[in-house]
């Protein structure tokens, strides 16, 4: 959907979406949804409002694909795509991380709505709190099995530093 900010009616705009989208970092599996508000400030557009979508991520102890649902909280300023020419620098400082640019008087949601998603996917994406993963020895999936390799052995690097332990009687 594109909205058109010259069209945001002063007491701002209520937006509901579910729409499917793509994202190049991530494989969303189902519409996302969205309660989204924007409100003008002059040349400058405020969103606020709340994401989800389902998406597909690789567990990374065991590697099994799951389907997990990403919610996020969306707090952003748009400014037109001028307002990069104005800047300084041109790069954002630490209180602009939620600033966005619109061309051509539209924002875009589809690409709003992939950017929320992937900026809150996991940085270690887990199948359940309680995967083990695989036993670096034999190979063997722990979640499913135990593993029949035994004790691992001590890296001969570390025999010395074993030594320093207490021993246990």
């Amino acid at each position: 959907m594109k909205i058109i900010v010259s069209e945001i009616p002063e007491g701002g705009l209520d937006v509901e979406l579910h729409d499917r989208v793509t994202a190049d970092a991530a494989k969303i599996v189902s519409p996302v949804h969205a309660t989204l508000r924007f409100d003008r400030q002059e040349s400058d557009v405020i969103v606020t409002g709340a994401v989800e979508g389902d998406v597909e991520l690789q567990c990374s102890r065991c590697l099994k694909v799951f389907s997990a649902t990403i919610s996020s909280r969306t707090d952003l300023v748009y400014h037109p795509f001028s307002f990069i020419r104005d800047a300084e620098d041109g790069q954002l400082k630490g209180d602009e991380l939620d600033t966005t640019f619109y061309k051509n008087d539209v924002i875009d949601t589809d690409d709003l709505l992939a950017e929320q998603i992937v900026l809150n996917l996991p940085m270690k994406s887990l199948c359940s709190p309680e995967c083990k993963g695989f036993c670096p020895q034999c190979g063997a999936d722990l979640s499913v099995q135990g593993c029949s390799c035994g004790a691992a052995e001590t890296d001969p690097r570390l025999a010395v530093l074993k030594q320093l332990l207490p021993k246990k009687e």
